[in-house]
């Protein structure tokens, strides 16, 4: 079976009729340096290229930068830049695949080793935009970290040593400066990647004139990505190659919904036409209601409705949603309580809640609640408590189902024992292992020692949860009524399973 590269796609190989092959010019200019070379860009800021070259709106390519020292590089140099991307979901309701080779990639630098081709992409003016993924961990400040190291092992090193070679190689040139785009899934990633550049260069005492070209003239963007990428599906391979008649190392798959939101001058959005190539796309003068509702409805919706899904006795995100009772629980959830609790505009609120449902739906996507369940503590803190805390100082009342989600979270502790870093714990179906921080760990596993089943044990549990304030950052116990709330489902869940306490609450009939 041949490999995808230009040779295959110049050659008269007849493609299957739902695989789209790309028509443009295969000789654009390079536009875009990439620090990235990953599943989740090349289905998420590539194929949007793609899809602006197609119509003829951008007319360029991106040059892919290997960030850390293992990675794709010569693959993808061997593919000519091309892979396959095929997009699965539900749309109104129906199974849809969509099945495209992207031809947005020049080719990719390995920075460990061709340091100087890699300095080479700041001597190109046509090359304007930085984009990024190098993980949450990857915008960060490395102290030891210098200029003279080929590379500096940051991305933030990486990065200024760029900009300074552009600045020298343009005379700092303010017309010379980049666009730079992290997608890193960090809040106001821009600000910090521009902080942290800004800082290592007084570190390596580079001239003054240098920072100012940094802080004038180029653009640090804060945005917000949102598209489930599953990428190379090794489960399904043969049976896909052997439909497509080709060989592909790079397939990649994610989910249909796609939406990135930039904030930042209006004015490029001309430059970076995304919105006029029909893709979801928003620029905006501020980011954070759109923060604020992936937060708390996309990714609170997990962390709430996953730990009861969990102990119900289910295994993946799927299964939840086509689950009678879990299903229903889900949806309660996102619509009477987490969306009531939010001061933003319901109808954006709504929409974008039924673009979740539809994809927590998706069939050919494999989420497993075990793997959601991961540090949930910390996620409960950031996603769900503060859906919580507003809905009682809107309503003057706590969220039924958002105060028994605390408790099924408590619950997946529940007689755990810590074995190294990791805990073994129970639920009816029989047991698993729970990954979180081992203080996490400990903690829960000392609080739940001092449980005899009793309701008032179930309560002192509560409070000495709620009142851990190294988990919380503050005193729960002060909220109103919560720690009694949360005492008495770990009561119930305790004594009378955690199947009749859904039932029971999906049906109305909560404490």
């Amino acid at each position: 079976m041949e490999k995808l590269c230009n040779n295959l796609l110049k050659g008269n190989f007849n493609f299957p009729d739902d695989v789209e092959v790309p028509k443009y010019p295969a000789n654009l200019p390079e536009r875009v340096i990439q620090f990235g070379e990953g599943n989740f860009l090349r289905a998420f800021v590539d194929w949007m290229i793609h899809q602006m070259n197609k119509k003829g709106l951008f007319n360029g390519r991106v040059v892919l930068v290997q960030p850390i020292p293992e990675g794709f590089t010569e693959k993808i140099n061997e593919q000519d830049g091309l892979y396959t991307v095929i997009l699965r979901g539900l749309r109104n309701g129906k199974p849809t695949e969509e099945k495209e080779i992207i031809s947005s990639v020049s080719r990719a630098i390995n920075p460990y080793k061709d340091w100087d081709e890699f300095m080479k992409c700041a001597e190109d003016p046509q090359i304007e935009f930085v984009i990024s993924n190098t993980t949450e961990a990857g915008i960060a400040y490395d102290k030891e970290d210098r200029l003279d190291m080929k590379p500096p092992r940051s991305f933030p090193g990486k990065l200024t040593a760029y900009l300074y070679h552009r600045f020298r190689h343009f005379n700092g040139d303010p017309e010379r400066g980049m666009v730079i785009m992290p997608c890193e899934l960090i809040d106001r990633n821009g600000d910090n990647l521009k902080r942290i550049v800004l800082q290592l260069a007084d570190d390596w005492g580079l001239p003054e004139e240098f920072k100012e070209w940094v802080k004038e003239h180029n653009i640090f963007l804060n945005t917000l990505v949102d598209r489930v990428v599953t990428g190379y599906p090794k489960d399904e391979i043969e049976a896909i190659e052997e439909k497509l008649g080709y060989e592909d190392q790079l397939l990649d798959t994610g989910e249909l919904f796609h939406l990135w939101v930039i904030e930042g001058p209006k004015e490029l959005s001309e430059r970076l036409p995304f919105t006029k190539a029909g893709l979801n796309v928003i620029w905006t003068d501020d980011m954070t209601p759109y923060r604020t509702r992936k937060v708390r409805i996309l990714n609170g919706a997990h962390t709430s409705s996953v730990p009861a899904a969990f102990l119900y006795g289910l295994e993946t995100v799927g299964e939840m949603m086509d689950h009678e009772v879990m299903g229903e629980y889900v949806r309660s959830i996102i619509y009477d309580e987490i969306i009531p609790s939010i001061d933003l505009d319901r109808d954006m609120l709504v929409e974008f809640a039924d673009a979740v449902i539809e994809r927590f739906k998706n069939p050919f996507i494999k989420h497993y609640l075990i793997s959601i369940l991961l540090n949930s503590t910390s996620k409960f803190k950031a996603r769900v408590l503060p859906s919580i805390k507003e809905y009682y100082d809107k309503y003057g009342k706590l969220p039924e189902k958002l105060t028994f989600s605390m408790a099924a979270l408590i619950s997946v502790y529940k007689d755990g024992k810590v074995e190294g870093s990791a805990m073994r714990a129970y639920r009816e179906k029989g047991e698993f292992i729970m990954k979180d921080d081992l203080p996490v760990l400990e903690f829960y596993q000392n609080v739940w020692k001092a449980f005899d089943g009793s309701r008032n044990s179930a309560l002192q549990v509560a409070r000495d949860v709620l009142g851990n304030t190294a988990l919380w950052d503050e005193d729960l116990n002060v909220i109103p009524g919560l720690a009694e709330k949360v005492g008495q489902y770990l009561y119930d869940i305790a004594t009378c399973g955690i199947k009749d306490v859904v039932d029971r609450l999906v049906k109305g009939e909560g404490r």
